[in-house]
Parts: C-alpha cells; structure tokens; sequence
C-alpha cells in the first residue's frame, strides 16, 4: 500500500538534492536512488558515460523473465535561475503543495516510482513480467548521457516502456518531430556608406526567412497535435554598423507531425535557398554563392496506436480512483521517441502540475503525487501484455 506520508518525505528529499543540469552532475542523486532500493533488496546498478553523469537502474524480477516493463523517470533538473520565494532546494510544503526545483520535472515522478516499487515489496507481490527501473541523467540537455546510450548498448532491453516525464495525469502517444538547422550566407563586405559595392548577407537572410516561414510545407493533420511550427531562434550577422554585412546566419526550429516526409522539407528548403540566392545575386551582378545548411538536430515524431495494451492499462487504473485520464499528443520533444529505433511500444505519463516545468517556485499537489503512485501501483499490479 502507498504510504503517503513517506512519499511527501521521499520528494522532499530528493527536491533538496541539486542535480541542476546544466552544468550535470547526477552522482549524488543518483547515489540516493541506489541506496534506496538496496535498501529495498533489489540490486541496482550504475552507469556513467561521463564522470558524474549517473544512470541507475535496478530489476525487480517477475514471473514471466522473458518480458519486461521499463519505468523510467529522469535525475537530472534544468537550472533554477532567479526570483524564487521559495528556496528551490527546500522542498517546503505549503498549502497542500511541495516545492522546489524538479518538484513537477521530474523528481514527484521519482519518487512516485520509487514508492510504488517500495509498496510492491512490502506486499511481497511477484508481477507477472520483470519490471526494470532505469533512472537516468542527462534529459534535459539530449539525454546523449543517459537513455540515448543505454538503449543503444542494449543495457535497456524492455518488452515496452512508460516514461514519467508529463504532467497531469496526460498519457502521452503522439509527439512531433524536431529539426534544427543552422543557415550560413555568405556577401560581399563594403562601406557602410557605398552599399551598392557590397552584398549584404542580413538582407538575403530576411527575404529567405520570409519565403520559409510563409511556405507550406506540411499539409497532414493530426487529432492529438496543433499544425507544423516554424520557429526563428536565433539570428546574427556583420561585424559592425557602418560596414556591409558579408556574413550572417541563423537557426530555424521546426516540429513536425508523424508521417510528414522530413526529407522532402529539406529539398524545399535548398530549394528556397537556391531560388532566393540566384534572384538577390543576380541584381548585385555577382557570383551565385548557394548559402550552407548544417543539421543541428533531427529528432523522429513518435506514435502509437490509442488502443494498445499500454494504454488501455492505464486508463483502467486511473478510472479505479476516478480519475479522467488524458489522452494526448506532445508538441515539445520527449524521450519515448528513442524507443522507435529498437521496436519497443512506449508511452509518457506523469503527475505534475500542467505549465509548472521549467518555472520558478515549481511545485507538485501533495494529492496528485498521491494519487500518481496510487494509479502507478495499479498499472502495474495489473497489466497484462
């Protein structure tokens, strides 16, 4: 049985360990994850792909060894910034609410599992498949040091996957691709004061961000996801305000929908790029220099099929404690699209407070991590592949 009054001393104390990322640095959280379920009998292990930078994962063996549930929440915070009124390392309950940095993203989820694996034990109750634990670091910047390398190396190797990364009680099985690309143009430099003698890069930037952003590229719809984004991050370019700009460049974010060909939205951009450099070059009676793209990340959409096991185990174990389960599409980038690559059916779920990640003064309901591990606990006890 859940004990709650446990549960609110578990996330507290894994609140008041710093685990701010950047700059990473998992070990002494990662540490206390150990020692915890060893203290429950289980055998946990480490694993760093850079020094500090720890993943803990731990077996709690079933029935049935060849098949296996992956419960998976992250270690690692974003940084706290400034302008808390409350500490973000305090953990203070106030108002029926847990505070502090991670209190939503991700350490109620923490310890909404570490609980539930707690309780499992106590009733001695055997699960009819083995259910792995993998804590891991790095999430928050690319998990390149975390779940990335362990599914790679086949140390992760479930029969499915719940990851506890979402916020009130959502169920996650659609989300949208992401590619970053950098654009590097190329002018001509000149006096600020002559700019007829130079090519300005800034300029052939601005008329290639604005035949980009008015394209449509994308025309699939999707019920649990907004339409296809084009987002301008960044943009720098010249040296000086009196010389013509000979350089610029910029970052473009775009998010995708499943389904959506991403090889064809790069052919529309060269395209666009060639077409815009050939009109701007041409009027400055100049050589055609085609501008260069570098890929800064490409990442798949994820989705999975609204009826699948996992789902429909999770919505039977929120009803039980009447809870309206939320079935949705992610417009941000998650980790359960890394389990793709090796075939594995995952899903996200979580019990944080929606909009609360990433803010200051972060914070869980008490009554919500409650009923997170309550509902976790019950999946688990039940469901069937």
């Amino acid at each position: 049985m859940i004990n709650k009054n446990r549960l609110i001393k578990l996330t507290q104390n894994l609140i008041r360990i710093d685990s701010q990322n950047p700059p990473g640095d998992e070990s002494r959280i990662g540490l206390f994850v150990k020692n915890y379920l060893k203290n429950l009998g289980l055998k946990p292990k480490i694993y760093e792909f850079k020094k500090k930078r720890t993943n803990v994962i731990a077996t709690l063996e079933g029935r049935n060894k060849k098949r296996a549930l992956l419960l998976t929440p992250h270690l690692d915070t974003v940084p706290a910034g400034k302008d808390w009124q409350i500490s973000p390392f305090s953990g203070r309950v106030f108002k029926g609410r847990i505070y502090g940095l991670g209190a939503t993203d991700c350490k109620g989820n923490l310890a909404c599992a570490l609980e539930t694996i707690n309780s499992l034990v106590e009733d001695r109750l055997i699960l009819d498949y083995n259910l792995i634990f993998a804590a891991t670091a790095d999430e928050e910047c690319g998990s390149y040091l975390g779940l990335i390398p362990l599914l790679k190396k086949n140390i992760l190797r479930p029969s499915q996957a719940v990851v506890l990364d979402a916020q009130n009680f959502s169920i996650i099985i659609n989300q949208k691709g992401l590619l970053h690309l950098k654009i590097k143009i190329k002018g001509k430099r000149a006096h600020g004061a002559y700019p007829w003698r130079g090519i300005n890069a800034i300029d052939l930037a601005i008329e290639i961000i604005k035949e980009i952003k008015n394209y449509k590229f994308f025309k699939t719809n999707n019920p649990y996801l907004r339409g296809p984004t084009i987002n301008l991050g960044t943009i720098r370019g010249g040296d000086k305000v009196n010389i013509v700009a000979d350089w610029c460049e910029f970052e473009l974010d775009f998010r995708f929908l499943p389904n959506e060909p991403i090889q064809k939205l790069l052919e529309e951009i060269k395209r666009i790029l060639k077409k815009q450099t050939k009109n701007f070059f041409s009027k400055q009676n100049s050589q055609i220099e085609i501008p260069e793209i570098e890929i800064e990340g490409l990442q798949k959409p994820y989705e999975i099929n609204k009826n699948h096991p996992l789902i429909n185990s999770l919505v039977k174990a929120m009803q039980k404690f009447k809870i309206k389960p939320k079935i949705k599409g992610s417009e941000g980038a998650t980790v359960i699209t890394f389990f793709q690559d090796k075939g594995i059916p995952a899903v996200a779920l979580g019990f944080g407070e929606e909009g609360c990640a990433h803010c200051t003064d972060e914070y869980i309901k008490i009554e919500s991590l409650y009923k997170g591990a309550q509902v976790l606990e019950e999946f688990l006890r039940n469901h069937k592949f």
